[in-house]
């Protein structure tokens, strides 16, 4: 390497190792940060995707993966995230890496980096190039080169050239795939492959990332888990998974934190103490939030108790940031938390506007044209930096336009509840009209034809919506979402009608008179709320709710249920059912069986114990009403990491093809572990059985047992694609059941054809109940005797049995 372009190397070296020394964690009164390797703790990572993505919200995806210290995966370093494992047949180029939000993504980054420019990791890498998704979203409708972009973004490097770059071994990192307002469009097939060839944004990375642009390049690419499907899997070598903290590492950073150590090992115990917090806790942003709120509460005069649910901690802490930036700014000393000026209030609810209706919108990145549409301007926004922070393109000179965000998702989720139950206390009824949608919307598209009285009508009745009817309007809005994106706003809107966190709020919340009774009510509808069309996954949160509105009683019945001996006497309703899906799933042993016909339950009831399923061995579910909403869960349990399940029984369910589509998905998943699958009589069809052949041709497949019995429209066809799966060298099938499936002497064919396969392991096939013929029916025989055939046994015949017990002649 001449030495020109060392030199224009250790500028840009020294240039990232300033960008990236100091990190900010929440409000900094300096203006100067705190250096990442004095704060910086190891983080948990793991090879491979808990798969439940799209299916939870992401603090429910925290608390299934909250046992993470029992997991058999081997961790791995942040620094050797490109170094490939024994066993890898080839050279790791592209990783991605998932992982929620806060959990710490950008910090690995930006310590990855860091190591890098300071000399101490990864010195066969010549070129780091640092990126952020929302840099690049900056440029995403410009025609730019790669060359041309790199200048742009890290102007120490304006003098390297295209030749140089090409003997360069070049690391780029793309930081925040969930943040990219880029179509990141792989089936695009333009082929860029010239650093200096002028291309969309969208263009060079996608080339960048299938290898034609620079093919040596290494690529890591950082996301949320929503947003990980976005790069085809084919382009990725590398994934993982950034599970945050173990419970080791949480008590590690809260004593890095403070030279106190009994201020320490006091958070500490707190934490231990409540199941919410602790697993939250999983998330190094949430530790900080924490933190930041009972190292107030314990070094200062406060009377009461220490928060113990996520409302209480998060009405704490605005209130502890507010005081801060007073205190910041001289508008007066940092004393009671108690104290919010009309000026506080004002702007605390147009960032709670800004919350509500970009969380309604699923955005998580705003611009300034985005404040100044909530009233904001930036400066305003800019004071109150421990609620919403500004991002600064420190380097991209060219770029002036700054980009917001809240300190976390969760705390966008608060301030959108703190507005929306202002708004319902100052009777905003535009507001919360849109909001709980429905029939108000209909009214509104009706507007022009209704009189004068109805409209007057209606207007009345939002503005005399009770609190118990809003609550449950939300709470039924937030279970519709597959995603269950509004969860936690639902949570927090529940905590927030207690006095308690009102008292806290003072006036930010509007006139508030709730009374013992309200609140009683609201607790009855909890427990009384039925809806047959909601996700088992979605209605657990119905029991979280109850325990932001302090609400015990739920919790203490299942405790009690768990410790007595005639479980199957006690009657279970329906939100005991979600309580006790949410602990056993959350429970430190593995349930050995899961049979819902043992729970004295509804039919609804024994639907809602579904979750359960994540964490035990067998799971007995046959004739229980199952859809494919629930087939989506069994799927998701199938896919979890580490996956118990070893032995399922769905069988008397009306899936039909889609249930079994989404079933299949779970069996693909490495994490899977199944060895037995019953289907009988789940209305099955030859479709159903193309999904199967995929599952068994997975590598690995743990499934050795199958049985697919009375799926009278499976039929030969169906039969013809479960043979393409015999066929295959990664099917371990041993035993596949038949019965009364409709087939004919053609299905003997194809299952002739199968078995001669070199290897095949199926050694029992059931056949009974279907129309077969003799001379199809003794070739099947003849493979039993055949030496090169591993069937041993054969069941046939339409009315008694005609079996062939067991080969009699040595197989060896």
């Amino acid at each position: 390497m001449d030495s020109g372009l060392q030199e224009v190397l250790d500028q840009h070296k020294t240039s990232l190792r300033t960008r990236c020394e100091r990190v900010t964690e929440g409000p900094d009164p300096t203006g100067s940060g705190t250096f990442l390797n004095r704060i910086y703790t190891e983080l948990y990572i793991t090879e491979g995707l808990s798969e439940e993505v799209n299916t939870q919200h992401e603090v429910r995806q925290l608390e299934t993966t909250s046992k993470m210290e029992t997991l058999h995966d081997t961790p791995i370093k942040c620094h050797e995230i490109f170094k490939a494992s024994p066993d890898q047949q080839r050279p790791i180029r592209v990783v991605l890496t998932n992982g929620v939000a806060g959990v710490g993504k950008t910090f690995s980054v930006q310590k990855f980096s860091l190591d890098w420019a300071e000399g101490s990791e990864n010195q066969d890498v010549s070129l780091l190039v640092l990126l952020s998704f929302r840099e690049l979203n900056l440029i995403k409708d410009e025609q730019i080169s790669l060359l041309r972009l790199l200048h742009v973004f890290h102007p120490t490097l304006q003098k390297v050239t295209a030749e140089q770059l090409a003997v360069c071994k070049v690391l780029f990192i793309f930081d925040g795939l969930d943040e990219s307002r880029l179509s990141l469009d792989f089936n695009n097939r333009k082929v860029v492959s010239d650093v200096t060839r002028e291309a969309s944004v969208n263009e060079l990375l996608t080339n960048l990332i299938r290898g034609n642009l620079l093919p040596s390049a290494l690529v890591w690419i950082t996301s949320r888990p929503a947003a990980t499907n976005r790069t085809p899997p084919t382009c990725v070598d590398r994934l993982t998974e950034v599970r945050g903290f173990t419970d080791a590492q949480k008590d590690e950073y809260f004593r890095r934190r403070s030279r106190d150590e009994e201020l320490s090992s006091r958070i500490i115990s707190h934490i231990k103490a409540s199941r919410s917090l602790h697993i939250m806790c999983q998330i190094p942003v949430f530790c900080w939030i924490t933190a930041t709120v009972l190292e107030h509460m314990l070094t200062t005069e406060q009377r009461g108790e220490l928060p113990k649910t996520l409302t209480d901690l998060y009405s704490h802490f605005l209130l502890v940031q507010t005081n801060r930036k007073k205190n910041k700014y001289h508008e007066g000393n940092e004393t009671s938390p108690r104290q919010l000026t009309e000026a506080d209030r004002e702007v605390l609810l147009k960032l709670g506007r800004l919350a509500f209706e970009h969380l309604e919108e699923g955005n998580i990145m705003f611009y300034q044209e985005d404040l100044e549409q909530c009233g904001l301007d930036v400066p305003e926004a800019s004071v109150y930096s421990g609620v919403c922070t500004e991002i600064f393109k420190r380097e991209s000179v060219i770029f002036q336009k700054s980009v917001y965000c809240f300190v976390h998702l969760s705390v966008q989720e608060f301030l959108a509840a703190v507005y929306i139950v202002h708004c319902y206390n100052d009777r905003k009824t535009q507001v919360l009209e849109k909001f709980l949608g429905g029939k108000c919307n209909l009214m509104r598209e009706n507007e022009a034809k209704q009189t004068f009285s109805e409209k007057i009508k209606n207007f009345l009745g939002f503005v005399n919506l009770s609190l118990v009817k809003f609550l449950l309007g939300a709470t039924e809005k937030s279970l519709k979402s597959k995603s269950g994106h509004l969860d936690l706003f639902v949570r927090f809107l529940h905590g927030l009608c207690l006095e308690s966190n009102q008292r806290v709020l003072g006036g930010l919340l509007g006139q508030t008179k709730t009374s013992p009774g309200t609140i009683q009510r609201a607790i009855n509808n909890l427990k009384e709320m039925n809806r047959e069309d909601i996700s088992p996954d979605r209605s657990i949160n119905i029991f979280h709710c109850l325990m932001e509105l302090n609400d015990h009683s739920v919790h203490q019945e299942i405790q009690e249920f768990l410790k007595s001996e005639n479980r199957s006497e006690k009657s279970l309703s329906e939100i005991q059912c979600s309580a006790l899906a949410y602990m056993l799933q959350m429970s430190d042993e593995v349930l050995d069986e899961l049979d819902l016909k043992k729970y004295n339950t509804s039919d609804q009831g024994r639907l809602r114990l579904i979750p359960a399923v994540r964490n035990c061995r067998k799971a007995e579910l046959s004739d229980c009403g199952l859809s494919e909403t629930h087939c989506e869960v069994v799927a998701s349990a199938l896919k979890s990491n580490p996956s118990h399940l070893t032995e399922l029984d769905l069988s008397y369910n009306n899936l039909q093809d889609p249930g079994v589509q989404q079933l299949c998905g779970g069996l693909q998943s490495p994490h899977c572990r199944l060895e037995t699958l019953r289907l009988r009589s789940c209305r099955l069809s030859e479709t159903s059985c193309g999904y199967l052949v995929s599952a068994l041709k997975s590598n690995p497949s743990h499934l050795r047992h199958l049985d697919l019995s009375w799926n009278n429209n499976l039929q030969d066809p169906g039969v013809q694609q479960l043979c393409g799966g015999l066929q295959s060298p990664d099917c371990r099938l041993e035993t596949l059941r038949l019965r009364s499936c409709s087939l004919s002497d053609t299905s003997c064919g194809y299952l002739v054809s199968a078995l001669m396969c070199n290897p095949s392991y199926l050694r029992e096939l059931d056949l009974k109940g279907n129309n077969l013929k003799d001379p199809a029916v003794q070739q099947l025989c003849d493979l039993v005797q055949s030496p090169d055939c591993s069937l041993q046994t054969l069941r046939f015949g339409l009315y008694g049995e005609k079996t062939v017990t067991q080969c009699s002649k040595d197989k060896s």
